[in-house]
């Protein structure tokens, strides 16, 4: 039944049901290593947490409902997430990815995969021909970002999953801007759906984690064997903030959406802000695609000033927005991803300009986040 509830519904309901022992009504916190078993190989569904934990079972029971997929596996970090999907990979093989992905995508890419022979690539993903055009007979695995870090161009996700299946390769996207109440990728043909729950998911900047959902259920099983010979596992304590977090996600997704559209529209007319960076703009040049791809806009804005010297100014003068790396809680951050978030992509074809800062809007009130701005670019 809860299979055909609304997203909200299912956001505080799937896997959730009250603790059968007691009848708390949240999930509760199994803090265990290891579990008694009834006789040798008997025992009740859990044997050792780094395989399984109860807490974090119903942490992926829900993010695999509301990305719409059949199989969840939850892990320590967004980066676990995604070097479990790398360890898919073998020398020779060729990753194709966007070129502005997150900076610390691509340093797992070109440094670590690179020294076991792990080939890679980037293009301008909004350019679907470009896409076909660098696909490889070695390339196994595409790596999308939609709307991406921290340019927010938009990818056509049908157009390039079925680019990457026609090659035989996976497409995996990362849903993390997006969330999966704005955008479901597997619903356009997406292999694999990758998340950092330290982000909206968790939604309150105090935990770290990471997430995969899969529908296929061979390549789900792979991916759970290699998570559990690497050890890449969130503690149960992490697995309840994230679910704490998402029972709300809905909710502060639409004020995420609706500050970052009024942010958005201030910087667009100022007269010191040189371009602005946000998909639910008009001018934004997927603007279309956003529409009828995501169900909003997001709570992302990046936008350029005159110079490095001004971006940097800026940062500095903001009070409402701290000055941090990360993104999607409740409170709103400014960063200079050049020097922060995507350092380690200097000199490489994912260079971010270097005037460019981004924002995570939170969900203070949209009237203090404007002021705030507008003392900065004073």
């Amino acid at each position: 039944m809860l299979g055909a509830m609304e997203f909200e519904t299912r956001a505080i309901h799937v896997g959730q049901d009250p603790d059968p022992a007691t009848g708390a009504a949240v999930v509760p916190i199994y803090a265990t290593s290891t579990y008694v078993q009834e006789e040798v190989g008997k025992h009740a569904g859990y044997e050792y947490s780094r395989t399984d934990n109860p807490t974090r079972t119903a942490l992926q029971q829900v993010l695999a409902s509301l990305e719409g997929g059949r199989f969840g596996l939850a892990f320590a970090s967004g980066m676990a997430a995604t070097a479990t999907i790398c360890y898919l990979l073998r020398p020779g093989d060729h990753v194709l990815m966007s070129d502005d992905v997150y900076g610390g995508t691509y340093r797992l890419v070109s440094r670590v995969l690179g020294e076991w022979g792990v080939e890679h690539g980037t293009v301008d993903m909004t350019d679907t021909d470009a896409v076909r055009g660098a696909i490889r007979e070695t390339t196994k695995l595409v790596w999308v970002e939609t709307p991406t870090n921290p340019l927010l161009r938009i990818v056509d996700l049908a157009a390039v999953a079925e680019i990457a299946r026609e090659a035989g390769a996976w497409c995996a996207v990362d849903n993390t801007f997006a969330t999966p109440y704005l955008q479901r990728p597997l619903e356009h043909g997406a292999h694999l759906v990758v998340h950092s729950t330290t982000k909206y998911l968790g939604g309150h900047s105090d935990v770290v984690g990471g997430a995969i959902v899969a529908d296929d259920e061979e390549l789900h099983d792979r991916l759970k064997f290699l998570q559990n010979s690497a050890g890449a596992v969130p503690g149960p304590f992490d697995a309840f903030l994230v679910l704490r977090g998402v029972k709300t996600l809905a909710v502060r997704m639409e004020a995420h959406c609706r500050g970052a559209a009024a942010v958005a529209a201030f910087l667009a007319e100022h007269p010191r802000v040189r371009r602005v960076r946000y998909p639910g703009l008009p001018e934004h040049p997927q603007h279309e695609l956003a529409q009828r791809q995501m169900h909003g806009f997001g709570g992302m804005v990046s936008f350029e000033m005159a110079s490095e010297e001004e971006a940097l100014e800026v940062a500095r003068k903001t009070e409402v927005f701290f000055l941090a790396e990360s993104l999607g809680g409740v409170e709103s951050l400014i960063e200079h991803p050049g020097a922060m978030t995507h350092a380690s992509v200097a000199g490489s074809p994912c260079e971010v300009p270097a005037a460019l800062l981004r924002l995570s809007v939170g969900i203070e009130h949209q009237s203090d986040l404007v002021a705030d701005l507008e003392r900065a670019l004073a």
